[in-house]
């Protein structure tokens, strides 16, 4: 099956070539697009440098950073129009890792969307401090109370994501576009009945660059949240 991972980037000139060489070290047979929202830092250059170095890596200049409900947008319909059956969700800093791409893969046998999860049976968090763990665990379980999911970890970027389901989607047109677009996405995922799994994961904190988390980003999960969860999202 055709699979494009999909890596939006904003400076992480630290660490992505690391990841996409471990990535292409793991054998998977997939396509790598990296999707760069004018980083200051030379990442850019970098990601037209590994294109240059490896056949299997793509790369979209973005003129601005926008959020990253944007970014993967334009990965998703760069996929799409391409004819990818497989669109991998993933982060360029290192936090999420290559070797667990394998087990996300063999899962969409029989799945539309797999998730990989730190909060299930299995999964890891690496890193972290107690009180950053406590407030991902309790952002995560008052999105699955509002929006009447099952899924234990809403919040998590490193899935991927069937063709068909994809098409079916109205990502153009998410409301989202801080980390609450993976809540979207997969809250939207919920409601067509898409058959949703979740694989445990490690997830490892960066170790190069910058968090992009910020209280806006926090926020506009919040209050999405509560908004989806009593009026539903916007048609």
């Amino acid at each position: 099956m055709k699979t494009l991972v999909m890596m939006p980037t904003f400076n992480e000139v630290e660490t992505l070539r690391h990841t996409v060489e471990k990535l292409v070290e793991q054998n998977l047979d997939v396509d790598i697009l990296i999707i760069d929202d004018n980083s200051p830092d030379g990442t850019g250059a970098l990601a037209d440098r590994l294109k240059s170095e490896y056949k299997c890596v793509d790369v979209i200049h973005r003129s601005k950073k926008e959020g990253l409900g944007r970014a993967y947008a334009a990965g998703f319909k760069f996929g799409l129009e391409r004819n990818y059956l497989r669109l991998v969700e993933m982060d360029a800093d290192g936090s999420h890792r290559p070797e667990d791409l394998a087990n996300l893969l063999l899962a969409t046998e029989s799945a539309d969307l797999v998730i990989g999860s730190r909060w299930i049976a299995g999964g890891e968090v690496a890193n972290w401090s107690f009180l950053r763990q406590l407030i991902s665990r309790l952002g995560n379980q008052y999105a699955s109370l509002m929006l009447k999911s099952k899924i234990r970890d809403l919040t998590s970027g490193y899935r991927i994501y069937s063709a068909s389901l994809a098409k079916e989607l109205p990502i153009e047109k998410m409301q989202a576009h801080g980390y609450a677009f993976q809540v979207e996405m997969a809250f939207r995922s919920q409601l067509l009945g898409a058959v949703i799994v979740e694989v445990p994961i490690r997830f490892v904190e960066r170790e190069g660059g910058r968090s992009k988390m910020t209280l806006a980003i926090v926020l506009e999960a919040f209050l999405l949240c509560t908004k989806w969860g009593i009026f539903g999202p916007k048609r």
